[in-house]
């Protein structure tokens, strides 16, 4: 084998072990197949230089947060791009190419006034196998979270990747695991994942406390996901005072949701009163015929209106009816 050729396979083998220190991703690059098959594919003339705008993603997306790349970015910028991506040609577009992985290098030059080519090598190979190369990659490195590798999972399932099994297979997990991760990716889903974000360090068991309580409270997963936007919020804010944000502000989301889903000892076991009993809910009658639905809480009181119209009305009118309402209650109470 040449020099070249050398240089070239141990670059591609790199890719699995970017970012980490020791052998440990080339040792499992050299027992994956996926991986191997990818690097025997590769076009043997050269690293390309290729426009981003060249380049399609139509991956099954196992990030949460992709566009997270502004370390990557500076990085890149005053080093350059160590490490290639891996492409294959579109097989319906001439000059176009798919990427298989490498997607935070190629938004982070996407994204940059000062880097305009991307360093990429070119495989020969088929949608699935590109699949697979791209799950194994993500084995190999061993940076995705439980939630993203659930969601992740749930998305290959839909997308006819294969069945829980055949997915179990390429994630190197039991079946029993994959089916237990689809349950808990079905019951927090996408947008309420998204909302909290990667949150590293939190496992697979409170994820799972996480999916039961949303499963056995009804808690409205848009709501939960304005609790974790909020936090996010607040830790930007934060940046922008000059103060400091939680660490990891996916974890503190993940901890504000949980907290809202599960209260505290001391809270769960304090006396209640009669704002904190049961849920009740009363209908609301209007000339014989019901128009909505007023429901107490521990937390308060959620009206529900059958007419959008009338809705529309209370809302944009609410201050001033409140207002009324509020004055009619002191008037009560002091009578």
């Amino acid at each position: 084998m040449s020099d070249t050729r050398k240089k070239r396979m141990s670059m591609l083998d790199s890719l699995a072990a970017a970012g980490k220190q020791g052998g440990a991703g080339s040792a499992m690059m050299a027992t994956n197949r996926a991986l191997r098959s990818a690097r025997d594919a590769v076009d043997s003339h050269r690293v390309w230089e290729l426009d981003p705008s060249q380049i399609e993603d139509t991956r099954t997306r196992d990030r949460l947060d992709p566009s997270d790349v502004h370390d990557l970015r500076d990085a890149i910028e005053a080093n350059g791009q160590t490490v290639p991506i891996l492409v294959r040609r579109d097989p319906e577009k001439d000059g176009r190419y798919l990427l298989v992985y490498g997607r935070r290098r190629l938004e982070a030059i996407r994204g940059s006034d000062k880097v305009t080519k991307v360093r990429a090598l070119v495989a020969s190979i088929d949608e699935r196998d590109a699949v697979t190369a791209q799950i194994s990659e993500n084995m190999a490195r061993r940076d995705l979270s439980f939630i993203e590798k659930a969601l992740f999972a749930r998305e290959l399932v839909e997308s006819g990747f294969g069945n829980q099994s055949q997915v179990a297979e390429v994630l190197t997990v039991t079946k029993s695991s994959i089916s237990m991760a689809l349950s808990v990716a079905e019951l927090i889903g996408r947008d309420l994942a998204t909302a909290i974000g990667a949150a590293h360090g939190i496992g697979r068991p409170r994820w799972e406390a996480m999916a039961r309580a949303i499963e056995e409270t009804g808690a409205d997963r848009e709501e939960l996901a304005g609790l974790a936007d909020d936090v996010h919020t607040r830790a930007q804010v934060a940046v922008v005072n000059g103060e400091t944000p939680p660490e990891d502000v996916s974890v503190a989301a993940f901890e504000a949701v949980m907290g809202h889903l599960a209260p505290s000892p001391a809270r769960a076991v304090a006396p209640k009163t009669k704002s904190a009993a049961k849920p009740r809910r009363q209908a609301l009658v209007v000339d014989g015929r019901k128009a909505g639905t007023l429901k107490r809480t521990a937390k308060g009181l959620n009206m529900e209106l059958d007419d959008p119209r009338f809705a529309d009305w209370i809302e944009s009118e609410a201050q001033t009816v409140f207002k009324e309402l509020h004055a009619r209650w002191k008037n009560r109470a002091e009578d």
